[in-house]
Protein backbone atom coordinates (compact mmCIF):
# COMPACT_ATOMS: atom_id res chain seq x y z
CA UNK A 1 0.00 0.00 0.00
CA UNK A 2 1.54 3.30 -0.86
CA UNK A 3 2.42 5.97 1.53
CA UNK A 4 -1.11 8.31 1.52
CA UNK A 5 -0.35 12.11 1.60
CA UNK A 6 -4.00 14.10 2.51
CA UNK A 7 -4.43 17.40 0.81
CA UNK A 8 -6.89 19.93 1.91
CA UNK A 9 -8.27 23.17 2.75
CA UNK A 10 -11.39 25.08 2.73
CA UNK A 11 -13.58 26.45 -0.04
CA UNK A 12 -11.46 28.58 -2.38
CA UNK A 13 -8.28 28.30 -0.96
CA UNK A 14 -6.59 26.92 -4.58
CA UNK A 15 -6.89 23.13 -3.62
CA UNK A 16 -7.20 22.10 -6.97
CA UNK A 17 -4.46 23.61 -8.44
CA UNK A 18 -1.92 22.89 -5.54
CA UNK A 19 -3.11 19.30 -6.88
CA UNK A 20 -2.50 19.92 -10.39
CA UNK A 21 0.96 20.61 -9.36
CA UNK A 22 1.76 17.41 -7.60
CA UNK A 23 -0.22 15.94 -10.26
CA UNK A 24 2.23 17.34 -13.22
CA UNK A 25 5.18 16.30 -11.29
CA UNK A 26 3.76 12.44 -12.01
CA UNK A 27 1.97 12.07 -8.26
CA UNK A 28 -0.97 9.55 -8.73
CA UNK A 29 -3.91 11.45 -7.25
CA UNK A 30 -7.09 10.18 -5.98
CA UNK A 31 -9.71 13.33 -5.57
CA UNK A 32 -12.63 12.20 -3.37
CA UNK A 33 -14.89 15.05 -5.35
CA UNK A 34 -14.53 12.89 -8.07
CA UNK A 35 -15.13 9.41 -6.49
CA UNK A 36 -18.47 10.84 -4.77
CA UNK A 37 -19.25 11.76 -8.14
CA UNK A 38 -18.85 8.19 -9.73
CA UNK A 39 -20.66 6.54 -6.74
CA UNK A 40 -24.19 7.99 -7.87
CA UNK A 41 -23.77 7.69 -11.73
CA UNK A 42 -27.00 7.01 -13.35
CA UNK A 43 -27.72 3.49 -12.28
CA UNK A 44 -25.97 2.75 -9.34
CA UNK A 45 -27.83 1.25 -6.59
CA UNK A 46 -26.45 4.84 -4.40
CA UNK A 47 -28.62 6.92 -6.98
CA UNK A 48 -31.55 4.56 -7.05
CA UNK A 49 -31.96 4.62 -3.02
CA UNK A 50 -31.25 8.58 -3.25
CA UNK A 51 -34.41 8.59 -5.73
CA UNK A 52 -36.22 6.74 -3.48
CA UNK A 53 -36.06 9.09 -0.50
CA UNK A 54 -35.97 12.34 -2.36
CA UNK A 55 -38.32 11.61 -5.12
CA UNK A 56 -38.30 12.80 -8.97
CA UNK A 57 -37.17 15.97 -8.46
CA UNK A 58 -33.40 14.46 -7.68
CA UNK A 59 -32.77 13.21 -10.76
CA UNK A 60 -32.33 15.46 -14.26
CA UNK A 61 -34.20 14.31 -17.19
CA UNK A 62 -31.11 11.87 -18.67
CA UNK A 63 -31.11 10.09 -15.22
CA UNK A 64 -28.52 11.69 -13.33
CA UNK A 65 -28.33 13.32 -10.07
CA UNK A 66 -29.60 17.06 -9.74
CA UNK A 67 -26.94 18.21 -7.73
CA UNK A 68 -28.09 21.87 -7.25
CA UNK A 69 -31.78 20.75 -6.13
CA UNK A 70 -29.74 17.72 -3.87
CA UNK A 71 -27.66 20.45 -2.36
CA UNK A 72 -30.54 23.02 -1.23
CA UNK A 73 -32.58 20.03 -0.16
CA UNK A 74 -29.76 19.15 2.29
CA UNK A 75 -28.35 22.55 3.14
CA UNK A 76 -32.04 23.01 4.93
CA UNK A 77 -32.87 19.96 6.29
CA UNK A 78 -30.45 18.08 8.72
CA UNK A 79 -32.17 14.97 8.27
CA UNK A 80 -31.78 14.33 5.24
CA UNK A 81 -27.96 15.74 5.07
CA UNK A 82 -27.32 12.85 7.81
CA UNK A 83 -29.41 10.44 6.23
CA UNK A 84 -27.48 11.09 2.31
CA UNK A 85 -23.90 11.19 4.43
CA UNK A 86 -24.47 7.80 5.44
CA UNK A 87 -25.29 6.55 2.83
CA UNK A 88 -22.41 7.89 0.82
CA UNK A 89 -19.81 7.79 2.74
CA UNK A 90 -19.18 4.09 3.35
CA UNK A 91 -19.11 3.74 -0.09
CA UNK A 92 -16.68 6.86 -0.95
CA UNK A 93 -14.47 4.93 1.56
CA UNK A 94 -14.47 1.80 -0.13
CA UNK A 95 -14.23 3.47 -3.38
CA UNK A 96 -11.21 5.55 -1.98
CA UNK A 97 -9.60 2.50 -1.00
CA UNK A 98 -9.98 0.07 -4.15
CA UNK A 99 -7.91 3.49 -6.06
CA UNK A 100 -5.12 3.15 -3.17
CA UNK A 101 -4.89 -0.05 -2.88
CA UNK A 102 -4.47 -0.37 -7.25
CA UNK A 103 -1.41 2.22 -7.09
CA UNK A 104 2.18 0.63 -7.60
CA UNK A 105 3.66 4.01 -6.71
CA UNK A 106 5.85 4.46 -3.56
CA UNK A 107 2.63 7.48 -2.60
CA UNK A 108 0.10 9.08 -3.57
CA UNK A 109 -2.08 12.45 -3.10
CA UNK A 110 -5.41 12.17 -1.29
CA UNK A 111 -7.48 15.29 -2.32
CA UNK A 112 -10.21 15.78 0.64
CA UNK A 113 -12.01 18.88 0.97
CA UNK A 114 -14.15 17.76 3.94
CA UNK A 115 -11.03 16.24 5.40
CA UNK A 116 -11.47 17.55 8.95
CA UNK A 117 -15.40 18.05 8.64
CA UNK A 118 -15.17 13.79 8.63
CA UNK A 119 -12.15 13.76 10.69
CA UNK A 120 -10.32 11.50 8.54
CA UNK A 121 -6.87 12.72 8.79
CA UNK A 122 -5.79 9.49 10.71
CA UNK A 123 -6.69 7.45 7.49
CA UNK A 124 -3.66 9.48 5.74
CA UNK A 125 -0.06 9.08 6.67
CA UNK A 126 0.33 12.73 6.35
CA UNK A 127 -1.88 16.30 6.18
CA UNK A 128 -1.18 18.88 3.67
CA UNK A 129 -3.37 21.66 4.25
CA UNK A 130 -4.02 24.62 1.31
CA UNK A 131 -4.35 27.98 3.51
CA UNK A 132 -5.23 31.20 2.50
CA UNK A 133 -6.96 34.05 5.11
CA UNK A 134 -10.96 34.04 4.95
CA UNK A 135 -11.24 37.35 3.00
CA UNK A 136 -9.36 35.89 -0.15
CA UNK A 137 -11.60 32.32 0.22
CA UNK A 138 -15.01 34.16 -0.02
CA UNK A 139 -13.61 36.62 -3.07
CA UNK A 140 -12.57 33.55 -5.05
CA UNK A 141 -15.69 31.43 -4.38
CA UNK A 142 -17.31 34.71 -5.02
CA UNK A 143 -15.74 34.93 -8.34
CA UNK A 144 -15.45 31.06 -9.35
CA UNK A 145 -18.96 30.65 -8.58
CA UNK A 146 -20.84 33.64 -9.40
CA UNK A 147 -22.30 34.00 -6.35
CA UNK A 148 -22.84 36.51 -3.26
CA UNK A 149 -20.55 37.68 -0.69
CA UNK A 150 -23.32 36.35 1.69
CA UNK A 151 -23.90 32.77 0.04
CA UNK A 152 -19.53 32.82 -0.14
CA UNK A 153 -19.95 33.52 3.61
CA UNK A 154 -22.62 30.85 4.75
CA UNK A 155 -20.92 28.29 2.38
CA UNK A 156 -17.53 29.24 4.72
CA UNK A 157 -19.42 29.35 7.54
CA UNK A 158 -20.40 25.62 7.13
CA UNK A 159 -17.53 24.23 6.81
CA UNK A 160 -14.98 23.38 9.35
CA UNK A 161 -13.22 26.28 10.74
CA UNK A 162 -9.96 27.55 9.12
CA UNK A 163 -7.93 27.01 12.75
CA UNK A 164 -9.15 23.02 13.05
CA UNK A 165 -7.77 22.40 9.75
CA UNK A 166 -4.33 23.61 10.94
CA UNK A 167 -4.75 21.91 13.90
CA UNK A 168 -4.59 18.61 12.44
CA UNK A 169 -1.90 19.43 9.22
CA UNK A 170 1.70 17.98 9.18
CA UNK A 171 2.37 20.88 6.42
CA UNK A 172 0.59 23.47 4.98
CA UNK A 173 1.11 25.74 1.68
CA UNK A 174 0.29 29.11 2.05
CA UNK A 175 -1.28 29.67 -1.25
CA UNK A 176 -1.58 33.28 -1.40
CA UNK A 177 1.15 34.36 -3.56
CA UNK A 178 2.28 33.97 -6.60
CA UNK A 179 2.01 30.57 -9.24
CA UNK A 180 6.26 30.44 -8.87
CA UNK A 181 6.57 30.57 -4.86
CA UNK A 182 3.37 27.62 -5.16
CA UNK A 183 5.42 25.99 -7.68
CA UNK A 184 8.50 26.24 -5.47
CA UNK A 185 6.49 25.01 -2.66
CA UNK A 186 5.81 21.84 -4.20
CA UNK A 187 8.72 20.62 -4.93
CA UNK A 188 10.27 21.16 -1.94
CA UNK A 189 6.87 18.89 -0.23
CA UNK A 190 7.75 16.70 -3.65
CA UNK A 191 10.32 15.69 -2.54
CA UNK A 192 10.26 15.19 1.31
CA UNK A 193 7.17 12.76 0.22
CA UNK A 194 9.01 10.85 -1.84
CA UNK A 195 11.67 10.58 0.77
CA UNK A 196 9.00 9.83 3.55
CA UNK A 197 7.27 6.72 1.87
CA UNK A 198 10.68 5.67 0.84
CA UNK A 199 11.41 5.48 4.22
CA UNK A 200 8.26 3.76 4.98
CA UNK A 201 8.71 1.18 2.40
CA UNK A 202 12.04 0.33 3.92
CA UNK A 203 10.33 -0.57 7.42
CA UNK A 204 8.18 -2.91 5.91
CA UNK A 205 9.35 -6.16 6.63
Amino acid sequence: MPYVVALTGGIGSGKTTIAEMFARCGVKVIDADIVSRQVVQAGTPALKKIHQYFGDRVLLADGGLNRSWLRQQIFADAESKNWLNNLLHPLIQQRTQQLIDQIADDWCLWVVPLLAENRLHNRADRVLVVDVDEETQVRRTMARDNITRQQAADILAAQASRQSRLEIADDVIDNSGSPAEQQQKVAMLYQRYQSLASAKKGSVP
